[in-house]
């Protein structure tokens, strides 16, 4: 069935005039008759009683009409989304994230998402950096919060707003009340580590962390998540090196404890696949962007006041061990 028969039929329906529908439609009324009796034949009924002088609906024809209304109404609303999503004002997003960065940020690039794009739905799924990666270049995701420094060439990413290790330990542990500590004595502790075949790239980077210490870590539990492991912590089965950032989760019977040397940055990146991309995840990354960015220039003026806090502290003990002596 032709979809413009359609229209010519309930334009018909609502002029019961040949002319005036004509007219409407912007065509000649020959066109029309024939449309008319091209539908009738196709559905093997008549649809208007007709005369030189009248036309009106047969029942089967009201009838037909209730029907055809609706169908057009649903092109015409199918037509609207399909220019919507192409536009980027409606749509939906599947984006991945790692559970640890729900304290680094996404909540509120989620948020201002939100608030600026209606009609676009984002959807959150807590998955493991290499199940993200893995998404992302099969077409699953459409971006993804990972914990990685760098992701395969095919792909794109932003850093997040900075953050970087520092030492967990249990609330009761020797050194958890310490300013800094020496990551040398933590030699013979046991270590809740990350589990490398889960996200290569955590385990890499506090493995190298300990290396550059001259530390041999004895990890006596891998964990799948950081939140995992800072839980493991609380409860006494070991120590563990872990970003800053987590320290918001506020899990009871941990302390967060800086450790000696160059800081070490923990990463984490907002990523995507430019071969996948559309016009509403143009406008995610954009907004991303700009949220990270006002989230820098929070954390600045707070990151200067804790230098000069710890200048203070030097000028007042002068003879105090300096960061990362024991």
């Amino acid at each position: 069935m032709k979809l413009h028969f359609l229209r010519y039929f309930t334009v018909l329906a609502e002029e019961l005039h040949f002319g005036r529908a004509a007219d409407r439609l912007a065509i000649t009324q020959p066109p029309l008759s024939l449309a008319i009796k091209a539908l009738e034949e196709e559905l093997g009924v008549q649809l208007f009683l007709r005369s030189s002088k009248h036309v009106e609906l047969t029942p089967a024809g009201s009838a037909f009409l209730e029907e055809a209304r609706q169908i057009l109404d649903r092109i015409a609303r199918a037509s609207s989304i399909a220019l919507a999503v192409a536009s980027g004002s409606r749509g939906r997003l599947d984006v991945g994230m790692t559970g640890s960065l729900v304290y680094r940020g996404v909540p509120a690039i989620v948020r201002r998402f939100n608030a600026d794009a209606h009609g676009i739905d984002l959807v959150l799924r807590e998955m493991s950096t290499s199940e993200e990666l893995q998404g992302l270049l099969h077409g699953q995701l459409d971006a993804g919060f990972l914990n990685a420094f760098v992701v395969p060439p095919q792909l794109r990413s932003l850093p997040l707003i900075e953050d970087e290790f520092v030492l967990c330990l249990p609330a009761n542990h020797r050194r958890a009340g310490a300013k800094s500590v020496d990551l040398g004595e933590l030699a013979d502790e046991r270590f809740v580590m990350f589990s490398r075949d889960v996200s290569p790239a955590n385990y890499d980077n506090v493995i190298a962390i300990f290396s550059r210490a001259g530390v041999h870590p004895k990890t006596v539990h891998a964990a799948r998540q950081w939140l995992t492991i800072v839980a493991m912590v609380a409860e006494g089965l070991g120590v563990s090196l872990v970003p800053r950032s987590l320290a918001r989760s506020n899990v009871d019977n941990v302390r967060f404890v800086p450790f000696g040397g160059a800081p070490a940055i923990a990463p984490a990146l907002l990523v995507w696949n430019p071969a996948r991309m559309s016009p509403a995840l143009e406008r995610f990354i954009a907004s991303a962007a700009a949220t990270i960015e006002e989230l820098r220039k929070d954390l600045r003026p707070k990151r200067r006041r804790m230098t000069r806090q710890g200048q203070g502290d030097l000028i007042k003990r002068p003879h105090q061990p300096q960061r990362g002596a024991s």
